[in-house]
């Protein structure tokens, strides 16, 4: 059970209520997961949802390739809510089951893309050592150029900051589903 209630919307402050407006009028269209936490502290809960727009939607990377980065990342934490909602974005952006099954297990996933095989090892490493070694990095470099790089860094420290609030939340699945028992 999430240890954090919901805010009715006639209970938030008017800084509560532009963030909610703010988020349910863009392309997530309502507020929930980590910005029900974020919305207690209206000023980062503005600036997260900004930051987590660009992530979510417009990086530099294909959505499937975004989307292996923040599945990675969401094992890592074992985030139930961060897993629930995104594999199955990654299902409809093509990211095979068996890719996905593999990240949620701590495998290694079998990839015919150099691309993802990049971002998954890339994801891996800034989750698992917190940097890449010179090889890791060059490679990266090469295949994902500097912004793509950028943005899968981006992306797996957005998701750490969502999966570790989604944790501290306990916020539950919304059909009670869980990935890492």
């Amino acid at each position: 059970m999430s240890r954090l209630p919901t805010p009715a919307y006639d209970q938030m402050t008017d800084a509560q209520r532009e963030v909610h407006d703010a988020i349910t009028s863009g392309p997530r269209g309502s507020v929930r997961g980590p910005f029900l936490a974020w919305i207690q502290t209206p000023e980062m809960a503005m600036q997260a949802q900004k930051l987590g727009e660009y992530f979510r939607f417009n990086t530099s990377i294909s959505r499937d390739l975004a989307e292996i980065a923040i599945l990675v990342t969401g094992a890592h934490y074992k985030a139930e809510f961060e897993w629930w909602a995104h594999v199955r974005f990654a299902h409809e952006e093509g990211v095979s089951e068996e890719i996905t099954e593999a990240i949620r297990l701590g495998r290694e996933p079998v990839f015919e893309d150099i691309k993802a095989k990049c971002v998954y090892e890339t994801a891996r490493a800034l989750n698992t050592h917190h940097r890449l070694t010179d090889d890791e990095f060059a490679l990266a470099r090469q295949v994902l150029g500097e912004t793509g790089l950028m943005d899968v860094i981006g992306l797996c420290g957005y998701y750490a900051l969502v999966s570790l609030t989604l944790n501290v939340y306990e916020m539950d699945t919304p059909d009670g589903s869980r990935a890492f028992d």
